[in-house]
């Protein structure tokens, strides 16, 4: 599923509405449009891209006004190209006006994530390799941009620090070794939680697979800012005992030589948290 559902969209369409209404309104619009003027708007592409956000933007005009209609012409996950209609919408024109800010942010951004997501998806479409996001959202639309990553054909990883384990360097450095930090961490959480360990170099991984009952206890390894070389080393380590996520200066150019080593995952926090925006604008 890509979309969220509106008990989930709705509150978050509701904070950005509120932050760009304040406590008097659309100024503008209430002192130049008549109450019963109505208008047709199109939502159209000026760049090549992958859609995503569309039901943001319903919420943000049908919020302001029930009578709004939002016709989809190319919805979640859709590719379009300059001069593509993404929808039409039509109704009251000071609620189609007062909500395009909103709509075009949330459309513009959602769908710069699944842009930058599709061309790394595309970039490694020749391997076995997927490609995921990480934590690095921004405060408050991370379920947004991780339904923006599934739009552009990526895959989602942990929501939160709830709902799975990673161990990081500064956990191990206060745990005193990776092992140990493995080994508490397993005793710690329920049975179904994964367990996830980082190392960024061969020797921390040995360590690991030299012990079968550490193996046992984690699903996933991320190699952190290894080449593609040593990526291959250590895949073949691994030996499928694992599932393997490589992490760091992953691009487009990157990507594939990445992918080649032989890797499950390959995990960017840029295309959640600086991916640029893409170009859309509301046009009578």
């Amino acid at each position: 599923m890509t979309t969220l559902p509106p008990a989930l969209l709705e509150p978050l369409v509701r904070t950005a509405l509120a932050e760009d209404l304040g406590g008097a309104g659309d100024l503008t619009t209430t002192a130049i449009i008549p109450a019963g003027h109505r208008s047709t708007f199109r939502v159209v592409a000026r760049q090549a891209g992958v859609v995503s956000g569309v039901e943001s933007a319903r919420l943000a005009w049908q919020l302001l006004d029930a009578e709004v209609r939002v016709d989809v012409a190319r919805g979640e996950g859709a590719r379009v190209e300059p001069g593509d209609v993404v929808a039409e919408v039509a109704g009251p024109t000071r609620a189609l006006l007062t909500g395009e800010r909103v709509a075009l942010n949330l459309l513009g951004h959602l769908s710069g994530v699944a842009t930058a997501t599709a061309g790394l998806v595309a970039a490694v479409a020749h391997t076995n390799t997927r490609i995921a996001c990480t934590r690095k959202t921004t405060p408050g639309l991370r379920a947004l941009e991780k339904a923006a990553v599934r739009a552009g054909g990526g895959v989602n990883h942990r929501f939160g620090l709830y709902d799975a384990v990673l161990i990081k360097d500064n956990h191990v450095a206060v745990a005193g070794s990776l092992p140990e930090a493995i080994r508490r961490a397993r005793a710690n959480v329920g049975h179904l939680v994964s367990i996830e360990f980082e190392v960024d170099t061969l020797a921390q991984l040995a360590a690991v697979l030299a012990e079968p009952d550490l193996v046992a206890a984690c699903r996933v390894v991320l190699l952190d800012n290894m080449g593609p070389d040593v990526l291959r080393e250590a895949v073949a380590m691994v030996d499928g005992r694992l599932v393997t996520e490589a992490s760091g200066r992953v691009t487009a150019q990157t990507a594939p030589g990445i992918a080649a080593a032989g890797v499950d995952l390959i995990s960017a926090g840029w295309i959640t948290h600086s991916a640029p925006v893409l170009d859309l604008g509301l046009d009578a």
